[in-house]
């Protein structure tokens, strides 16, 4: 038992416990199995959970530019968002990436640009997630091979790959290569960095995209559990220990506006997932924890009235902390009309700080147990979720489910009905279908020049110019043949950026060999 002597108390003076005992029904504690409680035992008043702030934009220059505003701000660990060639795998002079480069994330073509993208900032002593799925592999490639140009000792670093390629499929349809050896790239993963860099989480398992597809918090639950289970479920076909590498897999669940259903949903997705992993073998409790990162819902963000966002960010992140979340990104206000301004980026932040040190709400350890609605909603959570699971085992697995089209029909009958409900004004949502003014939107937008291509196709005209083509040329084989054997991937991609190969002449090689998915 930790024996914290620290007194807390509410503003008037009363004694809070750390901890308060619900009925007699269910007298689970905090840091036990099945940790529906939390997986702390003392939860935020042993540590806050780490504020992330979601940035990427443009050059690398620019996003590390706000990276070292966030910092300063006090962000705890850096988010990384990358645009939409980095995530499907062309260089920036690709003809495919043309009006996209910078705009949507920030364009990394190489290891020059990831050098950039942190200059100033020791990786050793940040953590940094980065939400990137079918070029995953390379980006961490380029992580690990900068922070060895730094001196790190790459056993020391920590953050997380989102490496999440079922959700892809499902929902937002930034794959490159088919199932079966985008699979085996995650699981090459899971080998490498079990060895190599064991702090580093190499899946964020992601209901959040599933949720901004249409999806509703129980689809979120259960899609999201059930790709969890595919993915220990093609690491033990790989032989690996699950005691070993569970304890780095983490999940990435969105917070909506129903307070108290996405309370019950954190609750009941660290108890289903307890079960999962022990039924798969799991016996350390580390590896039975499900530890999760927030992100606040886009999709629940209004052009109009785009103020009324900083109060939908503001419940979502109630939502998430009283959850349980172990790290938070709150969106920008403006986020429905551009990519957030500095200023926008600042009130999400300072959100996250208010409700950590001003709301007392992190002075108790899972400050709603106990409470009728909340126990009873996290149980029913819990069997609407597992009976979604049942159907999608019944086909054989999430990648079957997939395969079949099961899990994105359900998710786009979810979005209709949700639609439709505005549309017919069941579902109330403020400025946009009730209490709707005339206004002239003056919120001040951030923009990305056309130009960004440009600059970044320069960068990569250098680099090719200066780099040993010889030794480009030999990795790039190098990376086929090990696609065609057993041999992990990884290190051959490391040697291949520190070759100063680019992104996209990675991907191609892999395409060479493995074709494209075409849904």
């Amino acid at each position: 038992m930790n024996t914290n002597k620290k007194q807390y108390t509410t503003d008037s003076g009363i004694a809070i416990k750390a901890c308060y005992d619900q009925p007699v029904a269910m007298q689970e504690q905090p840091g036990s199995f099945p940790f529906t409680r939390g997986v702390h035992e003392e939860m935020y008043r042993e540590r806050l959970w780490t504020m992330r702030q979601y940035a990427g934009f443009s050059t690398a220059e620019a996003s590390n530019e706000r990276y070292h505003f966030l910092l300063n701000q006090g962000v705890m660990g850096l988010s990384v968002a990358f645009d939409l060639p980095t995530q499907i795998g062309y260089d920036s002079d690709h003809p495919m990436s043309e009006g996209e480069v910078g705009k949507v994330g920030v364009a990394i073509d190489s290891i020059e640009d990831m050098e950039i993208l942190f200059k100033g900032i020791n990786l050793q002593d940040i953590s940094t997630s980065m939400t990137i799925n079918a070029t995953g592999f390379i980006l961490l490639a380029f992580y690990i091979a900068l922070a060895k140009r730094q001196g790190a000792d790459i056993k020391k670093l920590s953050g997380t790959i989102q490496n999440d390629i079922l959700k892809e499929y499902a929902a937002r349809g930034t794959y490159i290569y088919p199932p079966t050896p985008s699979m085996r790239i995650i699981t090459d993963i899971f080998e490498y960095c079990s060895k190599e860099v064991p702090k580093w989480n190499t899946i964020s398992i992601s209901g959040y995209h599933i949720r901004e597809a249409g999806a509703n918090a129980v689809q979120e639950l259960a899609f999201t559990l059930s790709n969890g289970k595919s993915y220990l479920e093609a690491a033990l076909a790989k032989g690996l220990d699950i005691n070993i590498f569970a304890q780095r897999l983490s999940f990435f669940f969105n917070a909506h506006n129903n307070l108290f259903e996405e309370v019950a949903k954190f609750r009941a997705a660290r108890r289903m997932w307890a079960h999962i992993t022990k039924e798969l073998g799991a016996t350390d409790p580390k590896a039975q924890m499900l530890r999760f990162h927030t992100q606040t819902g886009g999709s629940t963000l209004t052009a109009q009235q785009p103020q009324n966002n900083i109060v939908r960010v503001a419940i979502q992140t109630m939502a998430a902390v009283l959850g349980g979340t172990q790290s938070l990104h709150t969106n920008g206000f403006d986020e429905a009309l551009s990519l957030p301004t500095e200023q926008a980026a600042g009130i999400a932040l300072k959100t996250q700080q208010i409700v950590a040190h001003e709301s007392g709400i992190t002075q108790t350890v899972d400050p709603l147990a106990g409470s009728y609605f909340v126990e009873q909603l996290t149980n029913d959570m819990e069997a609407a979720a597992n009976e979604l699971i049942a159907k999608i085992d019944a086909m054989g697995g999430a990648v079957k489910a997939i395969e079949q089209g099961y899990i994105q029909e359900e998710i786009a009958k979810s979005a209709y009905a949700y639609n439709k409900a505005i549309e017919d004004g069941s579902k109330i949502i403020v400025g946009v279908n009730k209490f709707t003014n005339k206004e002239v939107n003056d919120t001040p937008l951030l923009k990305i020049d056309d130009s960004i291509r440009e600059q970044q196709s320069e960068k990569l005209r250098l680099l090719r110019s200066k780099r040993d083509a010889a030794k480009a040329a030999a990795s790039i084989e190098s990376i086929k043949a090990a696609a065609t054997s057993t041999t992990n991937l990884m290190p051959i991609v490391i040697e291949a950026v520190e070759n100063l190969c680019t992104l996209g002449e990675i991907s191609d090689a892999l395409r060479a060999v493995w074709g494209e998915y075409k849904g």
